[in-house]
């Protein structure tokens, strides 16, 4: 009898053991998570690109008229200077080799650089008026802006409007030069010499100072009236940043919207802001074949020159254009969101089980998103949720940030 009872202790206390075994088996088990946390901070919207500088105003120099092309000592990369540094010398025609039809002509010519160098002439004290008048009107913007009584944007108005007035005043000191280098190259065809010349030829001189950006001849040679020779510019006033968009994006662009420079070689970014959205879209094939529309933008810098030393004319750069910023928003990490029917929902880790949660977003950068209802500030959320987590699944968090 007591044998009996104990066979059937033993067995109740397997049956008890292999219960429990099958119990703890089966057990539903805490899944491992990662969680995020819902925070209060600044936040951009940015458009990022591969872009590469260039100089806003560049200057083809041309041979003026036919003849021998002494050989160009210049390099690329050397300094020169507005209507004094001598860029080439090229050695005319002869007068002698002209027949009467020709000499009209170089007559008719010397008599049309001479009026376009008057008329160009009075292009200069335009556009020096007007420089000042923008400078002055930029000086008078900048101090009310100091006393608060002006808004960014419309200082930031005046000084690109005084910027584009300097621009044309140094256009038109260029065109001055131009203008008497064909005056000089018509003169020379009549034999009458060219005014300030030293030497053999005429002296092609700087349309602009700056640096020579590239040179077109080097050897002695004979060219024909309107072979390029040489191509000046200053990189290191007169540099821009072209950008080229996907036609989507650029409709998101405006003029104003500030840009960060990166990743062109300096320790800091670079500031910038989009000047100009062209009109006109092209097509391009990606580097996969892909059919792409794509809008130049134009990105002036804005800053001092010497914080971008060294940056030159084709240079690789890229750009973070921004399209919406804001100091103070409550958001949470894009990795948390999934869409639940028609709208955004996410598993807020409430002790060890995860909560259904629906939300409202509104801006979005991919890695951050702007929270405007269901969430407050500092719940965690769980990141890359998977199908097997839903409403009151036990978790087991670890934050990551």
């Amino acid at each position: 009898m007591a044998s009996r009872q104990s066979r059937k202790g033993i067995l109740l206390a397997a049956a008890l053991l292999l219960a429990g075994l099958l119990a703890y088996a089966f057990w539903p088990r805490a899944i491992p998570v990662e969680t995020g946390t819902v925070r209060r901070g600044a936040m951009m919207v940015t458009i990022d690109e591969e872009a590469r500088t260039r100089v806003r105003q560049r200057y083809v120099v041309s041979a003026p008229v036919a003849g021998r092309l002494l050989r160009v000592r210049l390099e690329a990369g050397d300094p020169v200077l507005v209507g004094k540094t001598e860029l080439a010398r090229l050695v005319p025609v002869p007068v002698s080799l002209l027949d009467a039809r020709a000499r009209e002509r170089a007559q008719a010519a010397v008599q049309a650089a001479e009026a376009a160098l008057k008329a160009t002439r009075s292009e200069v004290s335009r556009a020096e008026a007007a420089s000042q008048l923008a400078d002055a009107e930029w000086a008078r913007n900048n101090r009310l802006y100091r006393q608060g009584h002006l808004s960014a944007s419309a200082r930031d108005q005046a000084r690109q409007s005084a910027q584009a007035a300097t621009a044309t005043l140094n256009a038109a000191h260029a065109a001055v030069v131009q203008r008497q280098a064909e005056l000089a190259a018509a003169r020379a065809q009549l034999g009458q010499g060219a005014p300030g010349s030293e030497g053999e030829g005429i002296p092609l001189l700087a349309p602009v100072s700056g640096r020579v950006l590239q040179r077109l001849q080097q050897s002695e040679t004979v060219v024909a009236a309107g072979t390029p020779i040489m191509e000046v510019g200053d990189p290191e006033r007169d540099l821009e940043v072209l950008v080229e968009l996907p036609s989507a994006e650029a409709v998101r662009v405006t003029p104003g919207n500030r840009v960060l420079i990166e990743h062109w070689g300096g320790p800091q970014p670079l500031a910038g802001v989009v000047e100009r959205i062209e009109p006109r879209g092209f097509t391009k094939f990606s580097a996969l074949g892909v059919e792409e529309q794509r809008v130049n933008v134009l990105i002036r810098f804005d800053g001092e020159p010497d914080a971008r030393r060294g940056l030159g004319h084709g240079y690789r750069v890229e750009v973070r254009i921004v399209v919406w910023e804001d100091e103070n928003v409550l958001m949470a990490p894009s990795s948390a969101l999934f869409r639940e029917g028609e709208q955004w929902a996410v598993l807020v880790a409430e002790g060890n089980r995860a909560r259904w949660t629906p939300v409202r977003i509104g801006h979005d950068n991919g890695l951050q998103a702007q929270i405007l209802a269901g969430l407050s500030e500092g719940q965690q959320l769980v990141l890359y949720p998977g199908p097997e987590l839903a409403d009151g699944t036990r978790i087991a968090a670890t934050i990551v940030d």
